[in-house]
C-alpha cells in the first residue's frame, strides 16, 4: 500500500492557489481593466483582438509592474509602505487606482476573516506579497500564479462580453502561459528600477470607462 505524503511545499502552494481562485472573494469578477470599454469601442472583438491585448497587458502594462512589485514585497525587509505608495502612484487613472485598492483591500479582509492577523489593507500586489512571502514559495512560483490569476479574471471577463467561446477563451489563456513564465522569471530578479508601462490605450480605455451608458464592470 503506497501512503502519499503532502509537503510543506504543496501546502504553501495550495495556500496561494486558494488565495488567488476565483473563489476567494476579492471581487476580482467585477473589474475588467478597461476591457469593457475596448469591447464597446470594437477594438476586442474576437480571439486573436483579446490575445493581443491581453499580451500586451501582462508585457508591457499593468502585469508587468504589478509582477515588480510583487516580487519586491516578497524580499526580506521589504517596505510595505513604501511599496503601497508606488504602486498606488503607477495606477494611470482613478479607475485603475480603484481596482487596485479595493481588490487589496478584500485581500486583506478575507485572510484577515481566516484568522491570519498579518493581513494589511494595501493595493493588491503588495496585500499578496506580504502575505506569500510567509509561504517560502520562490518568487518566480508567487509571481507565475498572481499573473495567471490576473489573466484568468480578464479572460472570464472575455468570454462573457466579447463574447468568446469557452475553448476559445481557454486557448488564448494557454497561449500566454510562456510570457507569464518568461515574465515571472525576469521579475524575480527586478528592482523598482525596471517598472515601466506602454499600455497607453489600456490606460486611456480604463478612464474613459466611467462615460459608458451600461457598465457591467466597475473598471
Amino acid at each position: 500500500m503506497t501512503t502519499t505524503i503532502t509537503t510543506p511545499d504543496t501546502q504553501a502552494l495550495l495556500s496561494l492557489v486558494q488565495w488567488l481562485s476565483p473563489a476567494f472573494p476579492t471581487g476580482a469578477f467585477a473589474y475588467s481593466h478597461g476591457l469593457e470599454q475596448a469591447i464597446a469601442l470594437g477594438e476586442v472583438a474576437n480571439a486573436e483582438g483579446f490575445g493581443a491585448w491581453l499580451a500586451a497587458i501582462l508585457e508591457h502594462g499593468t502585469g508587468w509592474n504589478d509582477a515588480v512589485v510583487l516580487a519586491c514585497a516578497l524580499r526580506a525587509g521589504a517596505d510595505f509602505d513604501a511599496l503601497d505608495q508606488t504602486a498606488r502612484a503607477l495606477a494611470g487613472s482613478a479607475e485603475r487606482l480603484r481596482e487596485t485598492v479595493e481588490q487589496g483591500a478584500a485581500f486583506a479582509l478575507a485572510r484577515g476573516q481566516m484568522g491570519q492577523a498579518d493581513a494589511v489593507a494595501e493595493v493588491l500586489p503588495v496585500a499578496v506579497g506580504r502575505a506569500a512571502v510567509t509561504l517560502g514559495l520562490p518568487a518566480q512560483t508567487v509571481i507565475a500564479v498572481y499573473l495567471h490569476a490576473f489573466a484568468s479574471n480578464l479572460t472570464s471577463a472575455a468570454v462573457r462580453f466579447v463574447p468568446l467561446g469557452q475553448a476559445a477563451g481557454q486557448k488564448v489563456l494557454a497561449a500566454q502561459h510562456a510570457r507569464i513564465t518568461r515574465l515571472a522569471d525576469r521579475a524575480a530578479g527586478a528592482t523598482l528600477d525596471a517598472l515601466a508601462s506602454g499600455a497607453f490605450r489600456a490606460e486611456l480605455h480604463a478612464m474613459a470607462h466611467e462615460t459608458l451608458d451600461v457598465r457591467i464592470f466597475k473598471t
